[in-house]
């Protein structure tokens, strides 16, 4: 037992999350909805991956901030917000373009029996607003991951003018090695919750294929094909992005794959934060760029839910014999941009971007109700580009930083 034990330890973590998907596949096909005994695992997962995200992005950041200047934050800071939003954009105008050559729910009908209320969706204001907690304490345990983020910069360049001061330099060194400390303390308890991701994802599997079972896939098939064909362009199109910047697409893909598959089966781009960062530090990214881009871009990132929301308005519009016009289409780009800021990396937080931009351009919430059915499958492919959306921003924003400093 101690043998198979230590060959598990040893084993890479990519090998063991692939066998872990074939064998979640293979649980859920043969048992069905029975598989839903092993959901416990998957739950263990997701409970260790968020128990682990505060103090990541603590005490990353705060390190981070430590190794560099506030310029060189500054100039960072807005290359990745200017790059979450023009992919954002362009990520929606990908899924339309590639929505309206197949018009997926050509044909599909409304029985009338679909139910679906529109949920709340934070205005843009509130959001901008919870960037700053009125509680240190409450934004830490609501994990307010923009919140969390502002803290951490706030303290950390505290910290730097501290260190850089005459009177207080020797305290503020003191004060940085401690945090120091806890960041690689937390990258040790990091490396422990590593080694349970292939139980937890082959639990997690098991359970979505036993109970989502073929005839919800066949229901929509022609829906999730576009969906996945959009994805897999966008992806290209990320592929061109890092090629062009002559960013190693081996060393990217061998680091990247594992967060990418955790996020396809978990559909959470905030749970598998710990799994991103900790490719962002294997492919030796700047950690001054990454503490901050990463956690921001599980926030406010969403290339995948930003052409499920294409596709999605796309297919409504088809449903009820209203193809989308040139106005409309630029109202789903302006619109979705928007909404898909913001919006939780959790699962279920597509749907209430689905349902807010219906609302807005008129279409039927019915359809939503309709397209609810497959959002565990929509939602898998959506969140896996979303964090590799993320992990490509990083790489190809720390190319140009790397540049800067050879100038």
């Amino acid at each position: 037992m101690k043998h198979i034990w230590k060959m598990y330890i040893k084993a890479p973590l990519i090998k063991k999350v692939t066998i872990a998907l074939i064998l979640g596949v293979t649980t859920g096909l043969v048992f069905g909805e029975n598989a839903s005994v092993l959901s416990p695992f998957g739950d263990l997962l997701m409970n260790l991956l968020q128990f682990i995200i505060v103090p990541l992005i603590f005490f990353t950041l705060i390190v981070g901030v430590n190794q560099t200047t506030a310029s060189n934050l500054g100039r960072m800071g807005g290359k990745v917000f200017g790059y979450y939003m023009l992919t954002s954009a362009f990520a929606i105008t990908v899924g339309i373009a590639v929505a309206s050559l197949f018009n997926p729910g050509e044909g599909t009908t409304l029985t009338g029996t679909e139910n679906m209320e529109v949920p709340e969706n934070p205005g843009i204001v509130e959001v901008l607003l919870s960037i700053v907690p009125d509680n240190i304490v409450s934004g830490f345990a609501e994990m307010n991951l923009l919140g969390i983020i502002f803290t951490a910069l706030a303290f950390g360049i505290a910290l730097s003018l501290m260190r850089s001061s005459t009177e207080l330099s020797d305290m503020g060194d003191r004060i940085y090695r401690m945090f120091d400390g806890l960041n690689e303390l937390t990258l040790i308890v990091m490396k422990a919750i590593l080694h349970y991701v292939p139980i937890g994802v082959f639990a997690i599997l098991a359970n979505i294929v036993g109970s989502q079972g073929a005839d919800t896939l066949l229901s929509l098939g022609n829906f999730i094909l576009v969906l996945y064909v959009a994805i897999f362009v966008h992806l290209g199109l990320y592929i061109l992005l890092m090629v062009l910047t002559k960013i190693d697409l081996g060393g990217f893909f061998r680091e990247a794959r594992t967060p990418m598959i955790t996020a396809f089966v978990t559909q959470s781009s905030t749970g598998v934060l710990p799994l991103t960062l900790n490719a962002a530090k294997n492919m030796g990214l700047k950690k001054s760029l990454y503490g901050f881009s990463l956690p921001l871009g599980a926030t406010m990132n969403m290339d995948g839910a930003a052409i499920r929301i294409a596709v999605s308005t796309v297919f409504a519009a088809n449903v009820i014999g209203e193809p989308l016009s040139m106005i409309a289409i630029l109202q789903v780009v302006l619109i979705g941009t928007l909404v898909s800021v913001g919006t939780a990396g959790v699962p279920g937080a597509g749907i209430v971007m689905i349902a807010t931009v219906f609302s807005q351009l008129g279409l039927p919430m019915e359809a939503v109700a309709l397209l609810a059915a497959v959002d565990v499958l929509i939602g898998m492919g959506a969140t896996a580009l979303n964090v590799t959306g993320d992990l490509v921003g990083t790489s190809v924003i720390n190319k140009t930083e790397k540049e800067k400093d050879i100038s």
